[in-house]
């Protein structure tokens, strides 16, 4: 049961019990417990306003694709970022991988594409640890400022994209949406996170660490590559038109051996990273 549409009642009593009544009687009182829970996390997100912060980074770097690898250049140095491909085709017929939405390093020039550096997004976002800790002697109050402070930075990552796509990297300058468009994902590109089905590689994150250093914004690994604190989110960022969220699937032995090599790994150590 969905309960999100509760943020767009305004609220009064009377919209409160209309939105209530909208629902088969086996559900309203979930639906209560749901418009109580969003009622408390209103009033906690009013009452830690200014005392709290969410905290954000963004690099935006030319890039070039070579197979599943991507090649960022960081301060006239180039650094391999490995990936991970598909091997299954999906329901479009397709085995993809990352790396396909970025300009092949061996493009050859034309009119159209000479001097053109493709880029990436790479980017890291978190909530103040002290906000997520809160209330630790209530349970209810502090497992709010847990789930909210996920939320907070799953919204700040969200507003960055936004900012990237018209300011900062400036590819969709003219966009105009709404906060649903923005929720179905409407605009141009997509920014998957690390852990995600198309990165399931957790050590990724000790690569993007040293391209953003994430201890600027207040993010520390542990020695599995999580985050903390546990209100984190990081990932790449890709313009390309096309681009689309997909699962990379079971990885066969063979895939993982090279993958491995290709991060200059043993297979048993990036074993423990893959989610």
């Amino acid at each position: 049961m969905h309960f999100a549409s509760i943020s767009k009642i305004h609220g009064c009593m009377a919209c409160k019990q209309n939105w209530l009544k909208s629902f088969p009687e086996r559900d309203r009182q979930r639906a209560t417990e749901a418009m109580q829970l969003y009622e408390d996390a209103q009033k906690l997100l009013k009452n830690c306003d200014e005392l709290f912060f969410t905290n954000a980074k963004v690099a935006i770097i030319p890039a070039r694709s070579e197979k599943e690898d991507i090649i960022l250049y960081c301060n006239e140095s180039a650094k391999r970022l490995p990936l991970l491909r598909q091997q299954m085709t999906d329901n479009e017929g397709l085995c993809k991988c990352l790396s396909d939405y970025v300009l092949p390093i061996n493009t050859i020039p034309t009119e159209k594409n000479i001097g053109v550096a493709d880029h990436i997004g790479v980017f890291a976002c978190c909530t103040d640890k002290e906000f997520e800790e809160k209330a630790s002697d209530d349970e209810y109050l502090h497992l709010l400022h847990q789930t909210l402070a996920d939320r907070l930075a799953e919204a700040t990552a969200e507003k960055l994209h936004e900012l990237v796509r018209k300011d900062i990297w400036g590819y969709a300058p003219n966009e105009h949406l709404c906060i649903e468009d923005l929720f179905s994902e409407k605009y141009q590109g997509k920014r998957p996170a690390v852990g995600y089905p198309s990165l399931p590689d957790q050590s990724l994150n000790f690569l993007i660490d040293e391209i953003l250093d994430f201890s600027s914004i207040g993010i520390r690994l542990t020695e599995n590559g999580a985050m903390k604190p546990h209100a984190s989110t990081s990932g790449l960022m890709f313009a390309h038109p096309e681009v689309k969220h997909f699962c990379v699937g079971k990885i066969g032995m063979d895939q993982l051996s090279d993958y491995a090599k290709r991060r200059n790994v043993s297979t048993e150590y990036i074993k423990k990273f893959l989610v």
